[in-house]
């Protein structure tokens, strides 16, 4: 799609401006690259549809951007990006992966040693080439060969579900102090991204040095990249870095609304405090030379005219707007859940038992559990047959028995995550079908096929009345496969006709992501955040999967399992 690719010329040449110190015309291009990214058609179509004006409506794209734009579509080519090219024959992407390694840094390693390419920078540090430079050093060239081999074997960006643990962990090191005034995790993390690249947190200490050594030599921490007077770089052994910053008191909130973006979203509230007479940055809000706030988030939001704004919402998708119009969407949080109703247990191969899970489901303060076992078609996850359907529906009947008798207000459902055939069958009669307390039915099978038939084959599976929810609606899953061929808008459609529920995949696949969310919510479509758990400690998902809701602006009413059993029961077509 000719989105992504103007998307990283527009990126690159905010990188190529930075080399040469120029100082707002980056971000320009980047949230130009950025809009570019989230726009839902090819932004030829909009071009055939409405000339440069119509491109002028992108958010981010002014005149001469949009004139890049109409230049590209007609050439295949942005002259002023070819320029920069020949200037700098660079690969940047590979450059800038190495920890320490920013745009100026490849500009001099090029103008001095011919450095295009990863290659050519460890055969350059091998050679002890670069130390010498003005600039860098040994300790530097010892860095670089060090960024060089954890590129080797990085993962690259992490799953939030695989960082946040460790995040959290340092953080609730680093309270212990007694050095510690004020500390929070920031950046992207604290937005609650699909995929963070590194950690930043933020602490507020008037003993900083002690604060550093104590970070620097955390258990865990692999390497050492900067340790300095008010910040430290670490890498850990996961193989992602984690920065530490000390700032100032009366600067917290400023500094942790800046540090934790996005980058559009800071230039936007940026821009709001400008035409109030105001300059906001990481140091505070200020009114000529006074400072008028910065010590807390909401006073800074305050001073500029906006109400305080959840983290995840931070991305200048409308947020801005709706904070001005007073039409925040009210987020829920983890605790509002009462149940998980996609739930693997020993019967299909899982690790755990039903009590197993039920036990671990309470203990997380749950009100009702769901086991959906694989079905039959599924036989490398031993899917279980009608017979073994009905067996296991006789079992949770005892179970709940077994709880009522003990005074337990909790009660185990029993459903299944049928497979949706390719003509758009599910793999399990009807009349077992109709016994469940729901069924959960997704695509497992046959992914690559031609959208019109995967779309066909879902909307039969949508109206078979037995089929309560469609589970991981899109296929895809983070990091490791893309969506299959659907067409998002029909699934909606279908789901308002069908009353199917949508689910909120809260494992690796985090399926649906949050655009799709704000869609669904947005045409009144029900939703279900559930774990897919196939052991009893990945019931923690749910987290995930709700911060995943909370980046789609979805409030507690779109989601079925914040209600009570019985309300729940309601939505399900029997």
């Amino acid at each position: 799609m000719r989105n992504q690719e103007l998307a990283k010329i527009f990126n690159d040449m905010a990188r190529f401006l930075r080399m040469d110190g120029v100082a707002f015309k980056p971000y320009a291009y980047e949230r130009a690259a950025i809009s570019l990214e989230l726009l839902n058609e090819d932004v030829g179509d909009v071009y055939v549809k409405g000339g440069i004006r119509a491109l002028m409506e992108i958010p981010g794209v002014g005149k001469a951007i949009s004139d890049h734009i109409e230049e590209y579509l007609k050439t295949g080519k942005v002259k002023q990006y070819e320029k920069f090219k020949k200037q700098l024959p660079i690969d940047l992407d590979e450059l800038v992966r190495v920890e320490g390694m920013g745009a100026k840094k490849a500009r001099t390693l090029y103008q001095k040693l011919g450095v295009k390419n990863l290659k050519d920078l460890e055969k350059a540090a091998n050679a002890h080439e670069i130390s010498p430079l003005f600039g860098f050093g040994e300790k530097t060239e010892k860095n670089i060969l060090q960024g060089l081999e954890f590129l080797k074997r990085d993962k690259g960006r992490f799953l939030l579900h695989e960082i946040l643990p460790t995040a959290r962990s340092v953080v609730e090191k680093l309270k212990f102090l007694k050095e510690v005034d004020q500390i929070s995790i920031a950046g992207s993390t604290r937005r609650r991204k699909e995929t963070i690249g590194d950690v930043d947190i933020l602490v507020v200490s008037k003993s900083p040095t002690k604060v550093m050594d104590f970070f620097v030599k955390l258990p865990g921490v692999e390497k050492v990249w900067a340790k300095g007077g008010t910040k430290a770089s670490i890498r850990m052994r996961e193989g992602f870095d984690m920065d530490l910053r000390i700032v100032q008191k009366r600067s917290y909130g400023s500094a942790l609304q800046y540090f934790t973006g996005s980058k559009d979203h800071n230039i936007a509230t940026r821009r709001i405090a400008i035409e109030k007479g105001l300059k906001l940055s990481e140091y505070g809000v200020f009114a000529g030379k006074k400072q008028i706030a910065g010590v807390t988030e909401e006073n800074v939001y305050k001073a500029i005219g906006l109400p305080w704004i959840e983290p995840e919402l931070r991305e200048n998708e409308g947020e801005i707007d709706a904070a001005l119009r007073g039409k925040l969407p009210k987020l829920f949080d983890v605790k509002d859940i009462k149940g998980d109703l996609h739930c693997h247990s020993d019967w299909d191969g899982g690790e755990d038992s039903i009590e197993q899970m039920a036990k671990t489901a309470m203990d997380l303060g749950y009100e009702y559990i769901g086991i959906s076992d694989h079905t039959k078609f599924l036989k490398i996850e031993h899917g279980l047959d009608e017979k073994q359907l009905l067996k296991q529906h006789e079992a949770i009947k005892k179970i709940n028995e077994k709880l009522e008798k003990q005074g337990k207000k909790f009660k185990v459902l029993h459903g299944c995550e049928a497979n949706i055939m390719a003509d758009g069958s599910v793999d399990i009669k009807d009349e077992v079908l109709e016994k469940l307390d729901y069924v959960i039915a997704g695509v497992h099978s046959i992914l690559k096929m031609e959208k019109k038939e995967m779309m066909a084959r879902i909307e039969k599976a949508m109206k078979n009345p037995n089929i309560d929810i469609l589970a991981h609606p899109t296929g895809r899953i983070v990091g490791q496969r893309d969506e299959y061929q659907v067409d998002f808008d029909k699934i909606l459609k279908l789901a308002k006709e069908t009353g199917t529920i949508l689910e909120i995949n809260s494992s690796s696949r985090l399926d649906l992501r949050d655009l799709y969310i704000r869609r669904a919510k947005n045409e009144g479509v029900k939703m279900i955040i559930n774990t897919d758990a196939h052991k009893k400690e990945q019931l923690d998902y749910m987290e995930y999967g709700v911060s995943q809701a909370r980046r789609g602006w979805a409030e507690k009413g779109d989601i079925i399992n914040t209600l009570p059993i019985e309300d729940l029961l309601k939505y399900f077509k029997k």
